[in-house]
């Protein structure tokens, strides 16, 4: 799949970059947190998500202003800014009723905007929200996490990624830091986490007409499943659903089983995996991985460069859902054992 970058302007006049990929009925994303649309895209663990959810829809993601690809608005975040930016999205979409997904942050916004709007919302998704932001921790760690984004902010702090993508695979921090600092300044990162902890939906949940499944890992680091039962206990009619893990980022640890709820709730079938099969170049690269080669090593080899031969490893572990080069290794060593030549693909 290949996604597609378009521009919008908000109401305060601030330049919007939104990315749409799949075709069907829409599904409206609201990101958590941080979002940068290329960035993301070019992560193995984030897109093979989106493209998990946009098979047979339409999904439509955006940077909010002052992040990713998207310019800064002047104004401090604030819920009203966020309704107003969901607004602004809506009015490409068409007249017909969406689907609706919030994660993280995005969560409690895109409930509130489809208490608002109930002839828009098709269908509402909820991951990892939380229907009040005080609530999903102590004031002490609130201040500790907000000084250490400050501080630590584009430098891979090792405490950050434990508290926000506990099961992503190791040597991921590096990335997760040049994401950091691709996404947006320490400062816009700080002020959109303190609108994470003010966010309070409490006075509207109740008002959600659409059909809601609320869906959250168990054992999430940064939001508690118990806002998650808040949320469904205060939308009339609202699924629950969770599931084991403890990574607050949606595409980091195991994504299928998320995929797979989400996806059959509005309407899809689940979506196929790979099983085990490669590209011809992913084959190559995994001959080489199975070889002992390094990135540069395997750059060298097939005449690309070292960041492309790093995002090739990276889309073949996440293709066959494994942790580590030696995972791969194993796999294309044991392959190879038992299938003749020509047969490898």
């Amino acid at each position: 799949m290949q996604q597609r970058i378009g521009w919008l302007t908000t109401d305060d006049d601030a330049r919007m970059a939104f990315a749409t990929v799949g075709d069907g009925r829409p599904l409206l994303y609201v990101s958590g947190w941080l979002s940068h649309l290329e960035r993301g895209w070019e992560l193995p663990e984030e897109r093979a998500f989106y493209e998990g959810l946009a098979n047979g829809c339409t999904l439509v993601r955006y940077d909010r202003p002052g992040t990713g690809l998207s310019a800064p608005s002047g104004r401090p975040p604030s819920l009203q800014q966020e309704l107003a930016q969901l607004d602004a999205l809506a009015a490409t979409l068409g007249p017909q009723p969406f689907d609706l997904m919030g994660a993280s942050m995005g969560a409690p916004v895109a409930a509130a905007w489809a208490a608002a709007h109930p002839e828009s919302v098709r269908r509402l998704v909820l991951y990892g929200g939380w229907v009040s932001g005080a609530a999903i921790s102590t004031p002490e760690v609130r201040d500790s996490v907000l000084g250490l984004v400050e501080s630590h902010w584009g430098l891979g702090s090792d405490v950050l990624t434990d508290i926000f993508a506990p099961d992503a695979p190791a040597g991921s921090r590096a990335a997760f830091a040049r994401y950091q600092r691709a996404a947006s300044t320490a400062s816009t990162a700080r002020s959109l986490l303190e609108l994470s902890y003010a966010l309070d939906i409490g006075d509207v949940v109740g008002q959600v007409q659409a059909p809601t499944l609320v869906v959250h890992r168990e054992h999430d680091r940064a939001a508690p499943v118990a806002q998650a039962v808040a949320l469904a206990d205060g939308i009339p009619g609202a699924q629950l659903v969770v599931l084991p893990g403890r990574s607050h980022l949606p595409w980091a640890g195991d994504t299928h089983a998320l995929v797979a709820t989400i996806r059959r709730f509005i309407g899809l079938r689940a979506p196929r995996t790979a099983a085990g099969r490669l590209t011809a170049r992913q084959d190559e690269v995994a001959a080489l991985v199975s070889a002992g080669r390094t990135n540069r090593e395997i750059a060298a080899s097939l005449g690309i460069d070292e960041r492309s031969a790093e995002g090739h490893v990276e889309r073949i572990r996440v293709r066959l859902g494994f942790r580590s080069r030696a995972q791969i290794a194993a796999w294309y060593a044991a392959r190879h054992e038992q299938a003749g030549p020509g047969e490898l693909r």
